[in-house]
């Protein structure tokens, strides 16, 4: 789970220093204009223009991309969903769709099961239902597998199983900076869910695995009363179970250390089904662009212009 609160690190500022331009080019330059420093910082301007405006590009609307890789349709959800087709979907098998998600969004995507909607969107599902509705507008009824957000500077993501599972989900970002590790579990926990909390479908087989807290409700696997902090409330049984299937993903309540990540500026790809050796791409800005590759190409291109523009400069002043 995300906590309720995120504060980031305040950037440091720093000055950035007038550029220098190889002698003979700012002499050339200075003639006409006044000064050498002068034509320089003339140069510099519009490059320095250009990166300021990359970053904050970087930093603006994100990409998500939600794929389905299971054998049959999910119904993703998301709540808030207004940048998620209202809240809910279709999505069969091989399928994906790209959605522009604001800077500031928080909020959960999740996958239903086994629905059933009319031409109106009314209907119902075997897992993760929010109502009876196509679009959700409120959370999915457990047990549920959540992809959780916060978009900031930096991101923090993280897949839970605290409300039980229902479908593999992982959590990759794109072109971000920082750990931007892949979240979640690509494993199937309903293959080895204790029978105490396993969801029957329709056909007899385990359709989800509900959590411990979910069963049995007591303050020990809610993590709630006397139990209600990180040093009282220690991994149980079944939650370990549920770590040893997804190790990257919140197996209770305070599963913070292996199950929390952070990520700046990214866009990210949501997939049902996963496997993490597979390449994921995404659609951003027109182009495709898979995990691993860099939409920052053109700022770094730019820095590296600039630094050797400084180098030159400070080389021909030196000799």
């Amino acid at each position: 789970m995300l906590p309720a609160i995120f504060i980031p690190a305040r950037a440091r500022q720093t000055a950035i220093p007038t550029p220098i331009l190889p002698t003979p080019l700012l002499l050339l330059l200075g003639d006409a204009m006044g000064s050498p420093s002068r034509a320089a910082l003339v140069l510099a301007l519009p490059l320095l223009c250009f990166l300021s405006g990359a970053t904050m590009r970087a930093e603006s609307a994100r990409k998500f991309t939600i794929i389905n890789k299971c054998e049959a349709t999910v119904w993703p959800a998301a709540t808030p969903g207004d940048s998620f087709n209202g809240g809910g979907f279709e999505l069969k098998t091989g399928e994906s769709s790209v959605f522009t998600v604001p800077q500031a969004w928080s909020g959960r995507i999740w996958g239903r099961t086994d629905c059933a909607f009319d031409q109106a969107g009314t209907g119902k599902c075997g897992t993760g239902s929010c109502g009876a509705a196509l679009k959700c507008g409120a959370s999915g009824d457990p047990p549920a597998s959540l992809a959780e957000f916060t978009l900031a500077s930096p991101d923090f993501y993280d897949v839970s199983l605290v409300d039980g599972f229902n479908l593999p989900i992982t959590v990759t970002p794109v072109n971000g900076r920082g750990n931007c590790s892949v979240a979640g579990c690509d494993g199937d926990l309903r293959d080895t869910c204790p029978a105490e909390l396993s969801v029957k479908g329709p056909s007899g087989k385990t359709a989800a695995c509900r959590s411990a807290c979910d069963v049995f409700n007591t303050d020990q696997y809610c993590c709630r009363g006397k139990f209600g902090g990180p040093s009282t409330c220690p991994p149980t049984p079944y939650s370990k179970k549920f770590k040893e299937a997804c190790p990257s993903a919140y197996s209770y309540a305070y599963d913070d250390p292996s199950s929390l990540f952070q990520c700046s500026g990214a866009d990210y790809i949501i997939t049902f089904c996963a496997n993490r050796k597979q390449s994921v791409c995404t659609h951003h800005d027109n182009k495709l662009e898979c995990s691993g590759s860099s939409r920052r190409l053109p700022i770094m291109s730019a820095m590296t212009l600039l630094v050797l523009l400084v180098s030159l400069g400070a080389m021909q002043f030196v000799m």
